[in-house]
């Protein structure tokens, strides 16, 4: 039977006593999940998890010995109910489709994760697992937001209530950081060593921006405990990348098709993956450089790189091409416009800003992603892209600006990037007249800011907490309020406008 030949008649849920039946070109779990300790507790099992750090820990229990290294999903929010209820009726399985840019798919299904909490239901079970012996890491992945810092000065937010409430009553955690500070107290007491906590999201130096907001945090509610922190957990760096769309009816589709199974949230992914760690752990870490990880004592360069070129670009892309009437980032790119301005920002506003990396050939990067961006069949949607563009851009775009202000570099290209996301927070709609879902926790902070432009073109750059003080720099102001101009002028395509950028750098 192909795996196009299934019929309804054949259709099965998705769990441990199916996946025999599936077709010989899906790759399925060989190691006795039985067996599978979780030492891991993972918080944040989205898409980006399941496609990553799962699936590296998926190829390692393949191999023998490493039977200690399994996952333990959390779900702290609420939103993670229907995933709870997924992942039980599937018994924590999932599948995998990698697509790469030549047609080519691999269809497999992940085993890695052997257990789910559901927070909300049972706060201390969770706090439990963490403190338990066998757990050796704790990680996350909780979006930029999660991790509660100011984004212009980097420092803790202690205004947020649900920090208020953690603060207030600890055996009652809400945040990631309540939890992971309550099971380290249990630890503490129970004289077991420190737990890992490792960041995998895209925030340069994440493991250093973790380790600082649990401090605060901590030293808010038990000193004491802060300086045990400070004294036995370890928090490495890494530079985590993959592309991950959000799953769609369509992925749901797919799996039905060529697996022969009904699986509730399947991912798709693309083939590229990277995972670069610092080795710096407190309890014992997997083996992942044996399934396709680095291990380096410095990972700084490679974040930075990946930062400014692959999420930056991914910014670039998705602000102009929202504002433009595209959907998706492979279309986006697909215009040769879109591409070259995309390239030129690359190549003349970050590239000269980066470190040398012995290995790396920068040049060869960049094409890769350009490749990477035009894969026909990752529809990664532009709404995704810009979605928490406030909690995003800070890191991945002003601080490039910021740099090139220093250095007394020109920053046109970014500059009208910026003004794009001050004309996406104001009108709200594309240049074909179509509505753009805008998903960002400052939306009506940074729409009110925006619809102030047409009066006062310096508004929507003079919030503080994302652009820090470029408000005051005349460099960028005549650069920003040029492009403004530009963009709010009547008539104006946006397309227009990037040729006239990219002209006047002499591109």
């Amino acid at each position: 039977m192909t795996q196009l030949q299934h019929t309804q008649a054949h259709i099965v849920e998705l769990n441990q006593d199916s996946i025999i039946t599936l077709p010989s070109n899906v790759d399925v779990p060989t190691y006795d999940r039985s067996k599978v300790k979780a030492g891991i507790v993972h918080i944040g099992v989205g898409g980006f998890h399941r496609a990553h750090q799962a699936a590296y820990i998926n190829e390692l229990l393949k191999i023998p010995g490493n039977e200690q290294w399994g996952i333990c999903g959390v779900g702290l929010l609420e939103a993670n109910r229907g995933l709870r209820d997924i992942l039980a009726k599937q018994d924590n399985l999932y599948t995998l489709t990698i697509r790469h840019p030549n047609g080519r798919v691999d269809n497999s299904v992940i085993g890695s994760m052997v257990e789910f909490l559901f927070a909300p239901e049972n706060k201390q079970a969770v706090i439990e697992k963490m403190a338990h012996a066998e757990t050796k890491i704790v990680s996350l992945t909780i979006t930029e937001g999660g991790y509660n810092f100011h984004p212009a000065t980097g420092e803790f937010d202690y205004s947020n209530p649900d920090i208020v409430h953690d603060i207030e009553d600890p055996a009652q955690p809400i945040t990631a950081f309540g939890y992971i500070t309550a099971a380290l107290k249990l630890r503490k007491e129970q004289g077991l060593a420190a737990f890992t906590v490792q960041s995998c999201d895209n925030i340069q130096h994440n493991g250093l921006v973790t380790r600082k907001m649990l401090l605060a945090f901590a030293h808010q509610q038990d000193a004491e405990l802060a300086q045990w922190i400070e004294q036995h957990v370890a928090f490495p760096n890494a530079m985590v990348d993959r592309i991950t769309p959000i799953s769609k009816q369509s992925d749901i589709d797919y799996v039905t098709q060529a697996y022969g199974i009904t699986d509730g949230w399947p991912i798709t992914c693309e083939s590229f993956a990277q995972w670069v760690i610092e080795d710096t752990f407190s309890n014992g870490r997997p083996n992942w450089d044996n399934v396709g990880a680095q291990f380096v004592s410095d990972v700084t360069p490679f974040e930075k790189m990946k930062i400014r070129l692959l999420n930056a670009g991914h910014s670039v892309l998705g602000l102009l091409g929202e504002i433009h009437g595209f959907s998706t980032i492979d279309e986006t790119v697909s215009d040769p416009l879109f591409a070259q301005y995309l390239r030129a920002f690359m190549d003349l506003e970050v590239t000269p800003l980066l470190d040398a990396l012995p290995g790396i050939d920068i040049d060869s990067y960049k094409d890769t992603l350009i490749e990477r961006f035009a894969n026909p069949n990752i529809k990664d949607s532009l709404a995704r892209i810009c979605s928490q563009s406030s909690a995003k851009l800070p890191k991945f775009l002003i601080a490039t600006i910021s740099d090139n202000l220093a250095l007394n570099r020109d920053i046109s290209l970014a500059a009208l990037v910026v003004a794009s996301w001050c004309l996406y927070s104001d009108k709200g709609v594309s240049q074909q007249g179509e509505t753009l879902e805008i998903h960002d926790d400052m939306a009506q902070e940074l729409s009110t800011a925006a619809k102030l432009t047409t009066t006062k073109p310096t508004s929507f750059i003079e919030l503080e907490s994302l652009f820090g003080d470029l408000a005051n720099n005349e460099k960028f102001i005549s650069q920003y309020t040029h492009a403004i101009a530009a963009i709010y002028a009547s008539n104006s395509q946006i397309k227009d406008v990037m040729a006239a950028t990219l002209a006047a750098k002499g591109k």
